[in-house]
């Protein structure tokens, strides 16, 4: 009797829990259903769902026309804010960089930075009365032009030598390419940036004693602009320019000094990027050039073991692609040895047709230096070696190095020297 009186009861609780499911005029719960209905079950109920919300019966399954407004206009302002705001990013880009005054100037430092000079060259005929201290990479085109420079004219200077990887040396100066130049003036030591600029700042004030060095150097203020691709740069302009409170030609006329002028911007625009592909062409030359580079700069002195290896280790992996990134930047030849060739017999040729030693004349002047400069920068390399063999550049790239051990445009005095 308990077992009938069991069954009866349980059956009536089906039949009850049936009932109310097929009576029931409410949305389903999903996740109710997926505990206590079958698949079955489901299908209908969500098919109900969906007759009910498609015919309009309940109405509180529609959404709030309210709450579609509000999204609706979240979502157009949105993307409103997003385009104004690319647009504006855009056009920032292009918009002229304002330049106060008449641009930047190199700063005039207080008191020389506490770092360890690596040598002094010291030239005993050195009468300008100049104190300076060169900030460099031993190899560098540019850094090599300043010291050509200063050899040529006989002019003492103190080397500080840059580790190119670290940089510690330069920390203290916004301007993060090398060479930097200190020079000793009243109240301080004068910073000069860019190797073109620094030849000329020298050579104005070296040719006329009347102008002061702080003087000079606010002739070649740094501008920023924006490239063609919106990008930041700067540019210290005039750097081509010697500044003359009169006329100090040296009687040469107007036309011999702009061509001595293009030549030395021919140097830093056009030679010099025929270098670095060819210098570290193949892995093998760029470890070779970086062990020169280690050899030259006297590196197992200046920095420590680990130091030293990580330069040339990673220096050499590093220029090894950036030399084929530069190949293709400025359109070499396939094979860049003949792009460098093709610079140097063009160099000769401007020569020959000048029927002179060099390209100033009988003696050197500033796009001779130049010129021989940025050439001396890769002296130790494979590369070098292969020009000397192909090209006829020898007799001329000795003779200036010559003149440059010799200090020869110190002959003249300091204040009165070939340009």
């Amino acid at each position: 009797l308990v077992c009938l009186l069991v069954f009866k009861m349980t059956n009536f609780s089906l039949k009850m829990a049936s009932a109310n499911i097929g009576v029931c005029r409410s949305v389903i719960n999903i996740r109710f259903a997926y505990k206590f209905c079958s698949q079955n079950n489901i299908k209908t109920k969500l098919n109900l769902y969906a007759q009910r919300y498609s015919t309009g019966i309940d109405k509180s399954l529609k959404p709030k026309k309210s709450s579609l407004f509000i999204t609706l206009a979240g979502l157009g302002a949105g993307a409103l804010f997003g385009a104004g705001y690319s647009y504006l990013t855009w056009q920032t880009k292009y918009l002229p960089i304002s330049n106060d005054g008449v641009g930047n100037i190199a700063p005039v430092l207080p008191n020389l930075p506490d770092i360890e000079i690596s040598r002094k060259i010291n030239i005993p005929t050195d009468s300008s009365g100049l104190q300076l201290v060169l900030f460099q990479y031993p190899t560098c085109p540019f850094c090599c032009k300043v010291r050509a420079f200063l050899d040529y004219f006989g002019i003492s200077y103190d080397v500080v030598e840059v580790n190119p990887v670290l940089r510690q040396q330069i920390k203290w100066t916004e301007y993060k390419k090398v060479p930097v130049l200190l020079a000793k003036v009243d109240g301080g030591y004068q910073q000069l940036n860019d190797s073109s600029m620094i030849i000329s700042a020298l050579t104005s004030y070296l040719f006329d004693k009347n102008n002061n060095l702080r003087d000079v150097v606010k002739c070649y203020p740094s501008i920023n602009y924006n490239d063609d691709n919106g990008i930041k740069k700067s540019e210290i302009m005039n750097r081509y320019f010697l500044m003359y409170q009169g006329d100090i030609s040296d009687n040469r006329t107007k036309e011999e000094i702009m061509e001595e002028r293009k030549w030395r911007k021919w140097a830093d625009e056009v030679l010099v990027h025929t270098l670095s592909p060819n210098v570290y062409r193949t892995t093998d030359e760029a470890l070779q050039s970086f062990n020169w580079f280690s050899e030259v700069g006297e590196w197992e002195k200046l920095f420590s073991k680990w130091e030293k290896l990580l330069v040339i280790y990673v220096g050499a992996f590093a220029m090894f692609f950036i030399g084929k990134n530069l190949k293709k930047r400025h359109n070499l030849k396939e094979d860049v040895r003949q792009s460098l060739y093709d610079e140097c017999n063009h160099w000769l040729r401007v020569i020959n047709r000048k029927k002179t030693p060099y390209f100033g004349g009988n003696e050197p002047n500033l796009a001779d230096l130049a010129v021989y400069g940025v050439l001396s920068s890769i002296e130790g390399c494979e590369a070098f070696q292969d020009l000397l063999k192909n090209t006829k550049i020898g007799p001329w790239y000795f003779s200036m190095k010559t003149h440059c051990i010799e200090h020869s445009g110190s002959s003249s005095g300091q204040g009165r020297v070939t340009s």
